[in-house]
């Protein structure tokens, strides 16, 4: 969705990461410069200047003044969010003179959580149309709030082998990596050759689909290596550039949570990206699905590897700007590997020029997007923000009936914690949510102070307490259901006016 600058907030509407923290179960080399290095448009690597070098928490940024939790005010003055309770400062403060500097400074961020009731529940209308809505009781998923280990908890399939401290009481800690691409990353260069001459492309194999076009299984010829080919619609020159931009982007990663580019193809009407193949579906097809048990602990182990994703991205200067469910997949149906897609709409953060963007999808965007102002950084940690809120609860947090609803709650930053959904789950959970979701973008916590947070460390005695399902995978299912019946209904809208324009005879 497009917004129009300038416009009242109602009339908007109408896929190796440097200084990666080490995981529990590997072992990964910090650095202390991270970012030196980078892979420019003709394949070469140039060094950063130190006065380029990623400063502190965001790159070409100061350390944030303060990311303070929504913490508890007066009456007279705004509401914590609902069910919260007190939240005591859990993020662990990183040892650059920056923190330091925040220890001296007081919470400089004003409490935005409006006394709004709970959003609504996505898919009250939805009918029989998710997939497990008309199981009878005893089928499908255990309650909410039960004992989820005895049933597996959607981690440790039979037969795959367990990651190195993996066992913590009952309960397997799944803390593997994601594989990387089965191939060595790559500059690819933009060819003026048919895709066919040297790919199959499985026309019938849809995998996904967007504004862009279509993605399609591949295989290539000479190797039999399975693949993905993003075949995008261009109409225009501006159409053109962006694809080679994502193409410029594309060629720069290289992190085990960032889909890998493999060949790229350019055509009159279109072009066609060769990309890793990933066989998981998307991150919430697969936490829905009815064999599948959601704990906190499988919410961190998402979430920790989203974060990494967007580190990588975040040390090497490039914004996502289109962090959303959709963009999240499944490396495999059994563990909790992730990988981050689409880098259509990512764009090089340049810190002395200043970045305004008009697009993204209503529910994950921030209030500087929104508001039509400066993005960097801190534009990726609000969709963090909200995805894992949305991970925890199964509630869109600013999600409105209308999208002009929707911005105006993302404007306001009205939300709160649903007593309800929210019910059982850690204060860590709930402070590093309100850490992210922050009107001021300079008060979020950034991708490198995230994954030092209290919420997404000390995972063995985490998963010797996550046993209690959480009620979000029920709601997440709800509102999957209304997400596909609207993209169906948009689908059908638009064929029915194609039938009222008069044929060529």
């Amino acid at each position: 969705m497009r917004l129009t600058p300038g416009l009242p907030v109602q009339a908007k509407a109408a896929y190796s990461g440097v200084e990666t923290p080490p995981r529990i179960s590997i072992h990964v080399q910090e650095t202390d410069t991270p970012g030196e290095l980078l892979v420019t448009r003709g394949g070469s690597l140039r060094h950063i200047p130190p006065e380029e070098a990623p400063a502190a928490a965001y790159p070409g940024e100061q350390d944030p003044p303060g990311p303070t939790p929504q913490t508890p005010v007066t009456k007279s003055e705004k509401q914590i969010p609902k069910g919260a309770g007190k939240i005591s400062p859990l993020w662990k403060q990183s040892s650059d003179e920056g923190a330091k500097a925040e220890e001296k400074q007081g919470p400089g961020a004003e409490s935005t959580v409006g006394p709004r009731g709970a959003r609504r529940n996505m898919g009250d209308h939805a009918g029989s149309l998710g997939r497990q809505q008309d199981k009878d009781p005893g089928t499908g998923h255990p309650e909410p709030g039960k004992d989820c280990t005895s049933r597996g908890m959607g981690r440790a399939e039979a037969g795959r082998k367990t990651p190195l401290g993996a066992e913590a009481g009952s309960v397997v800690l799944d803390d593997s990596p994601a594989p990387p691409a089965p191939f060595e990353h790559r500059v690819v260069s933009v060819k003026e050759t048919a895709t066919s001459a040297v790919y199959t492309v499985c026309q019938h194999d849809v995998l996904g689909g967007g504004r862009f076009g279509q993605v399609h299984r591949c295989t290539e010829k000479s190797t039999g290596l399975s693949l993905a080919a993003k075949i995008i619609k261009v109409k225009s020159a501006k159409d053109r550039e962006d694809v080679k931009n994502e193409v410029y982007i594309m060629n720069q990663l290289s992190h085990v949570n960032l889909i890998q580019l493999y060949d790229a193809f350019e055509s009159k009407n279109s072009f066609t990206l060769v990309m890793e193949y990933v066989d998981g579906g998307e991150l919430f097809d697969r936490i829905t699905e009815e064999k599948y048990q959601l704990t906190e602990l499988d919410v961190i182990l998402f979430t920790k590897q989203i974060c990494e994703g967007v580190h990588y991205l975040h040390q090497h200067y490039i914004l996502h700007l289109d962090l959303k469910p959709e963009n999240i997949l499944c490396v495999n149906q059994t563990g909790h590997q992730i990988k981050i897609i689409d880098f259509g709409l990512a764009r090089r953060y340049k810190p002395r020029e200043k970045l305004k963007v008009n697009f993204g999808t209503p529910e994950f965007l921030a209030p500087e997007v929104v508001n039509y102002e400066f993005v960097s950084f801190p534009t990726d940690m609000w969709s963090v923000g909200v995805i894992t809120y949305m991970l925890l609860s199964g509630l869109s947090p600013f999600l409105g009936e209308t999208d002009a609803e929707t911005m105006n709650f993302i404007v306001n930053c009205s939300w709160e914690f649903d007593a309800d959904t929210f019910e059982g789950l850690s204060e860590e959970a709930k402070d590093f949510v309100s850490r992210l979701l922050v009107k001021e973008k300079s008060c979020r916590m950034s991708a490198t102070q995230c994954l030092k947070h209290e919420w997404l460390n000390n995972l063995p005695a985490k998963a010797s307490k996550s046993k209690v399902c959480l009620k979000s995978q029920l709601l997440l299912q709800k509102y999957m259901a209304q997400r596909k019946w609207k993209k169906h209904f948009y689908v059908v809208t638009a064929a029915n006016r194609l039938r009222k324009f008069p044929t060529c005879p």
